[in-house]
């Protein structure tokens, strides 16, 4: 008897002793500590150093090289196979999966028997102009088939007749300036517009909008061509003969035009062609310079202002119409693009997460071009593929990241952002309660000075420490991180010692992850000097000029900007997938929103008669704005104080920096933009590359003094302070420790 109690006793004890250990192995696993700590001053780990010296120039040059051979079109059998080449690789550099997941979406495509083209036409009818039908083909590429000429997908069928009113660059601002102040409608006209400054499809909505009945669009060398520059291919300028491809569409974060909300399967419901989500009405052209030319050298009317006016050597006049002798002449457009519904291919590779599977950092760009893409996309298509080579050198060495990694090559981007878009649809629910980021990997180059950074204000802060662990890519610059030479070329204005950091507009495919789903979201590449480089875009934007030699000849030689940018993205997706505590700021997000709510408050406050009149006050919302600061304070404070150990407090935490996007996003969506449901930012309604902070105040205020029925006008403002007041207090209370 007393050997077996004396056994019993052994056992209990081994037992206890086992237990003990089991569970400290468990708690030293789970909250073991991840590369870098950015927002705790954690030093970075070997793995991140490791991860971002892998990456070579030399390997994103060839990337962007086997990538841009052909044209890959969305919905061609040239992209599919292209998707199919990147599973394969991204498969051999060690990722855990990759799949190819198919949508059926509207694409757009010209007529290949009837082309589409712009003529002047006489008294009797004849032709007496005709627009190119395609561009020159550049040298080398003259053996190249499937160069779609240029068009403007989605536009509308037809050849109306008509004369021709000039308007600017065809803002809100253009056309209220011809109606109000120049007295010219456009009713029943064809009109004629430069590229540059907003989304084109905005353009066209406001062409609609005034009541013309179609639009020709071209490319001025004052938006497209560099002082001092020649044309490609001896320099990086637009030629005259080139034109920009772009889609027209007005979707307002809808994803495919006839399956809005809703991923584009084999079992959605569909709506009827003449239902789509914002298909234009009139019929819509891009053309070169050169051709543009003819069509406004004996343009009749005012001669308009001087900001009107462009660099071709024509007057600019307004119009409406030619001047004697040509005056009974008019522009006829003949468009013929066809809408097929066509299937499309994402490309998601993934990588599980060792610790937290179930929280997902993606880091998502486009494949597909309007020809080759030198530039957009490929040259960002190139540093994701050079992303994944370098994580899967990690992984052939036994790392593994915290949380799990999705890659994406988006398709039909060019399209309206389908791919991308769809795919959120599809997964909005696991990605809502899962999504940790979205890194953004559209064109990694639009220029040659300094980097560029859009992102939502919680990355400001992890932003600032990657670029600080990155080598400047310019000469003459050895032993410079990034972080200064970005500081040094754009050096952030106001109250702040930091290099500039813009918010996120729209035109590129995080729309869906950030605006919509409320998933924190970034975007790096590659710019221009925008104080001095006052053209739009780059020259050879969305033309066939967009080659590899473009990037290699001018753009980037070395390939070290392009390695620069590929540390920067990679480094971001890298801290956030495996940091212990997710390096997410709100303490920068209460300082944005109070620059931001101060900003709305002045547009405001330009209408002091107006606010006094209609009890219109913006004190709820600066009320809202001080309780979110004193929460942010308040979270970080605690977070010093944080048992790491603890995997229960960590996760909480975790979940807090997580969700805390999500608590800007309201499920009602911005009147008129139901799929735009983020309260603090949101494409401009007037440009949808261009960011606007509280944007359903903004709009309300938007050209306020001539509202129809001022009660109602300034009611809504009312209004939208009321919802951006209580988003911003619902947020706080999120970020205050758990009853």
């Amino acid at each position: 008897m007393r050997t077996e109690s004396r056994l019993v006793r052994w056992i209990c004890w081994l037992t206890v002793i086992t237990a003990f250990f089991l569970t400290g192995f468990l708690i030293g696993w789970f909250s073991r500590p991840g590369s870098i700590d950015i927002s705790h001053n954690v030093g970075p780990s070997h793995h991140l150093r490791e991860f971002l010296d892998e990456m070579q120039a030399a390997n994103i040059r060839e990337h962007l090289r086997k990538f841009t051979r052909l044209p890959h079109l969305a919905g061609t059998e040239q992209n599919l196979r292209l998707a199919e080449q990147i599973k394969g690789e991204w498969l051999d550099y060690g990722l855990d999966s990759v799949e190819l997941v198919p949508y059926d979406v509207l694409l757009s495509y010209p007529n290949s028997s009837q082309p589409n083209y712009i003529s002047i036409i006489d008294q009797l009818g004849n032709q007496v102009f005709n627009t190119s039908l395609a561009e020159p083909v550049p040298e080398g590429y003259e053996n190249v088939f499937d160069i779609v000429p240029p068009y403007s997908a989605f536009s509308a069928k037809g050849q109306p007749v008509g004369d021709l009113v000039y308007v600017n660059y065809g803002r809100t601002e253009d056309f209220f300036q011809l109606e109000r102040e120049m007295g010219i409608n456009v009713t029943e006209k064809i009109v004629i517009v430069r590229y540059g400054k907003i989304f084109r499809g905005n353009k066209v909505k406001n062409a609609m909008l005034h009541g013309a009945i179609g639009i020709i669009m071209f490319s001025d060398p004052a938006d497209y061509c560099a002082p001092g520059v020649q044309p490609y291919p001896d320099g990086w300028n637009l030629p005259g003969g080139g034109a920009q491809r772009g889609n027209v569409l007005n979707l307002n974060g809808a994803g495919d035009p006839l399956t809005p909300g809703y991923p584009a399967k084999e079992y959605t419901f569909r709506y009827r062609l003449e239902e789509g989500v914002g298909l234009p009405k009139i019929p819509v052209h891009p053309i070169g310079y050169h051709d543009a030319i003819h069509l406004l050298m004996n343009m009749g009317g005012e001669i308009p202002p001087n900001n009107w006016k462009g660099a071709l050597n024509v007057s600019y006049r307004i119009g409406p119409g030619f001047t004697d002798p040509f005056r009974t002449q008019k522009v006829c457009m003949n468009i013929q693009t066809n809408n097929q519904v066509t299937r499309i291919y994402n490309v998601i590779g993934r990588i599980r997460g060792a610790v937290e599977p179930d929280r997902y950092v993606i880091l998502g760009g486009h494949r597909d071009a309007w020809v080759f893409g030198g530039i957009d996309p490929v040259s960002g298509a190139a540093v994701v593929h050079e992303n994944v080579r370098s994580v899967g050198q990690l992984l052939k060495k036994g790392w593994r990241p915290r949380r799990t990694i999705i890659f994406a090559s988006w398709d039909a981007e060019e399209f309206g952002l389908l791919g991308s878009t769809e795919w959120a649809e599809e997964n909005a629910k696991v990605l809502q309660e899962r999504a940790v980021a979205y890194i953004n990997a559209d064109s990694a180059i639009e220029g040659m000075y300094t980097l560029r950074v859009d992102c939502t204000p919680s990355l400001h802060t992890l932003v600032y420490e990657i670029t600080k662990q990155v080598s400047s890519p310019e000469q003459g610059e050895e032993g410079v991180s990034l972080y200064e030479s970005w500081h040094k070329r754009d050096n952030w204005t106001g109250d702040r010692d930091a290099p500039r950091i813009s918010k996120l507009g729209s035109g590129s495919d995080f729309e869906a992850y950030f605006i919509r789903l409320g998933i924190a979201a970034g975007r790096a590449r590659y710019t221009k000097n925008t104080k001095t480089e006052r053209y739009s875009s780059y020259p050879v934007y969305h033309s066939v000029y967009e080659t590899f030699e473009v990037v290699d000849r001018f753009y980037d030689p070395s390939f070290q900007r392009l390695r620069a940018v590929a540390q920067v993205r990679g480094g971001l997706v890298f801290q956030l997938a495996d940091s212990q505590l997710l390096p997410l700021d709100a303490s920068q997000y209460a300082d944005a929103l109070t620059k931001y709510a101060h900003t709305i408050a002045q547009l405001g406050q330009k209408h002091p008669q107006a606010l006094l009149m209609y009890g219109v006050s913006f004190d709820s919302l600066f009320s809202a704005v001080q309780n979110f600061t004193v929460a942010a304070r308040g979270f970080h404070e605690r977070l010093e104080t944080l048992d790491r150990k603890d995997p229960i407090q960590v996760r909480m935490a975790n979940d807090q920096l997580m969700y805390l996007e999500r608590a800007f996003v309201d499920p009602l969506g911005l009147p008129g933009r139901p799929f735009y449901r983020h309260v603090i930012f949101a494409p401009s309604s007037h440009n949808k590359y261009a960011g606007e902070s509280f944007p359903g105040i903004y709009d309300a205020l938007f050209d306020i003094e001539h509202a129809a029925n001022p009660v109602l006008a300034w009611e809504e403002v009312r209004r939208q302070i009321s919802i951006a007041a209580f988003t911003v207090h619902a947020a706080a209370m999120t970020l205050t420790p758990p009853a």
